[in-house]
């Protein structure tokens, strides 16, 4: 049964290879551990479904790992239900655990800027240099970026097609910079003639003329943030997180950047409005009279991308006068 359901994943729900990987993995957990308990599938209730639950506690497994692996088995018994097997889902009322809210990690502007900074010497350079680019600029996932073809490409309107999770197809467009880097990129790719067999359709190659994988482009990016010198932890991912936090800052409507991103639900999109919210959170505090607990200092505000608030700006010894609050709070939430 379970080669039948991930089947169904793979070929009718669409799911991409690593996504059913991590089912296979999840699900391979749980029946581990009925073999354990001489349990058949077919005879779990809800008492041996939160056992196994804290089975994955003890592994010391997280909450959002947890949670993860629940709602693969879940979804295993919706498909077993459907296709004929055991009515009724004896993980339907145990719920999630409570995860601890996590932020995604994303560079301030100016680190970006930074990373950017200089010439790339050679071909391969300008690759290196044109994947974190693209990156940025279009908020792209690796495997996304992994799968793009030259026939992908429209540079007159300076957007791409990609394949995102479930084979769900989107554009997403490429800023000036990026477009420049990869029109230099083209340029030498088609005059060293480089691309070979499967490379001749793909984007991005290997120095072995072939497609560039997702690990390869992982490996890339890690290099080039580790030559960069870049003191911050960040990974490929971190500049989808990037694009999204500032375009969101930018004024973009949440809506447009979850269609950018290719996310199914608005609520995984809503993560990237923290930087906002704490924006108006210090506004807030510096410039409403009774927001301040008296004789506790506020932290020092985060890097603002070289705007500073004009309501931080104000000596803390000082109330605002009557009207000042307001007409800030205002300005900053225009």
């Amino acid at each position: 049964m379970l080669e039948q359901y991930l089947q169904y994943l793979g070929h009718v729900r669409h799911l991409s290879v690593n996504t059913l990987r991590a089912y296979r993995r999840d699900l391979e957990l749980y029946f581990t551990f009925l073999e354990s308990q001489n349990w058949q599938p077919e005879s779990i209730d809800a008492g041996k479904a939160r056992a196994f639950v804290g089975f994955l506690s003890r592994r010391g497994l997280s909450s959002r790992s947890i949670n993860r692996v629940l709602s693969a088995v879940r979804s295993y018994y919706r498909f077993h239900d459907r296709v004929g097997g055991q009515a009724g889902n004896p993980f339907s009322s145990v719920k999630s655990l409570k995860a601890a809210g996590k932020l995604p990690t994303f560079l301030f502007e100016e680190e970006i800027e930074q990373l950017f900074e200089g010439e790339p010497e050679d071909f391969w350079q300008l690759r290196d240099l044109l994947i974190v680019e693209l990156l940025y600029s279009t908020g792209c996932r690796v495997s996304e970026l992994a799968s793009i073809d030259l026939t992908d490409l429209d540079l007159k309107e300076a957007a791409l097609r990609v394949l995102g999770k479930g084979g769900k197809e989107r554009l997403v467009f490429i800023g000036g910079r990026a477009l420049q880097r990869l029109r230099e990129y083209l340029n030498l790719l088609k005059a060293k003639g480089l691309s070979k067999a499967d490379g001749q359709k793909a984007l991005l190659i290997n120095r072995r003329g072939n497609r560039l994988s997702v690990r390869g482009i992982q490996l890339t990016v890690d290099r080039f943030l580790s030559r960069s010198g870049l003191i911050k932890p960040a990974s490929p991912h971190t500049f989808r997180h990037s694009f999204a936090t500032h375009i969101l800052k930018g004024g973009a409507d949440i809506r447009i950047v979850q269609e950018l991103l290719g996310h199914a639900s608005l609520s995984t999109t809503q993560v990237y409005t923290h930087l906002d919210m704490e924006r108006l959170r210090r506004v807030y505090r510096s410039a409403h009279p009774h927001a301040r607990v008296k004789g506790k200092q506020d932290p020092a505000p985060a890097q603002n991308h070289g705007r500073a608030s004009k309501c931080g700006d104000r000596p803390r010894d000082r109330l605002p006068k009557a009207g000042d609050g307001a007409s800030h709070m205002q300005k900053e939430m225009r």
